[in-house]
């Protein structure tokens, strides 16, 4: 290590604002050795070694400590308040010293904002899944990922759609259903255009679900809960899992198309994302479920839920699925085969 004097002054100079050449010729070293002692963290080690520190050497303290009640009055009246500003004031109040003491000191006294913890809301079994969309784009095309996690066991269900419908809300809810082996009681969804209508809850109003899906809730049991605007935090349990499928499953393979993404999201759920350890319950997810929350499940209708508005989804053509023709093999024969055909047939009819 370089002797502490040159250190302490090289850090001085540096919080003084001084270029590093200039630096360099008052040390008397290159600006090569200057930009060294930075790179290698040399400033970062204790310059004190039973000498005065480059604080104690350089910054006189003396000279702040008059005007320290004053930089606290300010910033608890006003916490954003810069440090150029306070130093423009301390200097009309006599304040005789540098920036960089002062800089350092507000820094010390400047009031902390609150931190805004996020509280996690724990479901109990059974109670909430969490439901939304997650866009995806492959080769052939634009695909859309419906994603239900069940909030106390944190299992998933995935699937993808080509679109994102009503009809495809409520197939797709079906089917999670029917991996699920039930229904929980609550639905959370982050204003999906299918489900809610409008959201006037912020101005003292209420909110709008779409009658249709209504319909489908009380089919199967569930209430409907919306996160409300700009709140994401509420539906955090979902949209980590879009992130997962994002670069855990998504990112990295190769698909023939939608059937074969499917078949590997279907496989990819069963071999890792729901025998996992999961990072927040440090529980396995199909674990926590079979023990805790598949029989707090509502039970699944007796059928699946026919609306009577709208109309089963017509495929484009781009997903219509091209008929199969029957390949069959025609037997070829040469002409003089069916002459001497013709003579047997005459044959048999003069006898």
């Amino acid at each position: 290590m370089y002797g502490w004097e040159k250190l302490v002054l090289l850090k001085h100079l540096l919080e003084e604002g001084l270029k590093k050449t200039a630096i360099a010729e008052r040390l008397g070293v290159s600006r090569r050795l200057v930009h060294h002692w930075i790179k290698t963290g040399q400033l970062d080690l204790d310059l004190s070694n039973g000498a005065p520190s480059a604080r104690q050497r350089f910054e006189g303290p003396s000279k702040l400590e008059p005007y320290k009640e004053i930089i606290r009055t300010r910033l608890e009246s006003y916490p954003e308040l810069s440090a150029i500003r306070l130093f423009d004031e301390c200097r009309l109040a006599g304040y005789p010293g540098g920036q960089s003491q002062l800089r350092r000191f507000v820094r010390e006294v400047r009031p902390k904002p609150p931190v805004d913890e996020v509280v996690r809301f724990e479901t109990p079994a059974g109670l909430q899944g969490q439901v939304d969309f997650g866009e995806f784009k492959f080769p052939w095309g634009k695909r859309y990922a419906l994603l239900v996690v069940l909030g106390y066991s944190r299992l998933l269900w995935l699937q993808f759609y080509p679109r994102q419908t009503m009809q495809v809300v409520m197939r797709g809810l079906e089917e999670a259903f029917s991996y699920f082996g039930g229904v929980p009681a609550e639905l959370l969804f982050d204003q999906m255009k299918a489900v809610i209508i409008d959201d006037k809850r912020a101005g003292g109003g209420k909110l709008f679900e779409n009658p249709e899906f209504l319909r489908f809730a009380n089919h199967w049991g569930f209430r409907i809960r919306a996160c409300r605007p700009y709140r994401a935090k509420t539906k955090g349990k979902v949209e980590r899992p879009i992130h997962y499928v994002r670069h855990n499953f998504a990112y990295g393979r190769d698909f023939l198309g939608d059937a074969d993404l499917n078949d590997q999201a279907h496989t990819w759920l069963a071999r890792t994302a729901n025998v996992r350890l999961h990072g927040t319950t440090h529980e396995v997810p199909r674990e926590r479920f079979e023990r805790d929350e598949r029989m707090a499940l509502l039970q699944l209708a007796s059928r699946p839920y026919q609306s009577l508005v709208l109309m089963p989804e017509r495929l484009t053509a781009r997903q219509e699925p091209k008929p199969v023709i029957p390949n069959i093999s025609v037997e070829r024969r040469p002409l003089a085969a069916y002459a001497r055909l013709s003579e047997v047939v005459s044959e048999v009819v003069r006898s």
